[in-house]
């Protein structure tokens, strides 16, 4: 499945936002890390949404690897993976770095910007914060 999944992750950041970094970084195979995905169709395996969560070195969680095929936006995909790794998270601190345009969809959540606007790849990136006191809805 991991294939599968960096395999959507290049389609979505290297091919469709056109950012040429290397997605594999050495966290997808870590032990305490963690994968969520999610098939719209269940008869057919391929993921069409992921988000990867990674555990505390520094205290706190990170969510990081967050997208969706295209064809699968606008479905409720990322909330369902939002909810299931923030269940995991509890009421534990949790930091993401969102694209401009999800700041509300993370802020549902308990995220609160903490931080400027900064450049990471040529696109733009907000740090966000959820409180170790945030309870998932």
């Amino acid at each position: 499945m991991i294939y599968a999944l960096l395999r959507l992750r290049v389609e979505v950041f290297v091919v469709e936002q056109g950012v040429p970094y290397q997605e594999l970084d050495g966290h997808d195979l870590e032990r305490t890390t963690r994968h969520y995905w999610l098939a719209l169709d269940e008869a057919i395996e391929q993921p069409q949404a992921t988000l990867r969560l990674l555990e505390p070195v520094d205290g706190q969680f990170r969510i990081d690897r967050i997208c969706t095929a295209r064809q699968a936006r606008r479905h409720g995909a990322l909330r369902r993976l939002l909810q299931a790794a923030l269940a995991e998270v509890g009421d534990r601190l949790c930091v993401l770095d969102a694209q401009p345009y999800c700041v509300e969809l993370f802020a549902a959540y308990g995220f609160v910007v903490n931080g400027p606007e900064f450049t990471e790849d040529g696109i733009p990136h907000v740090p966000m914060r959820r409180e170790a006191s945030v309870r998932v809805r």
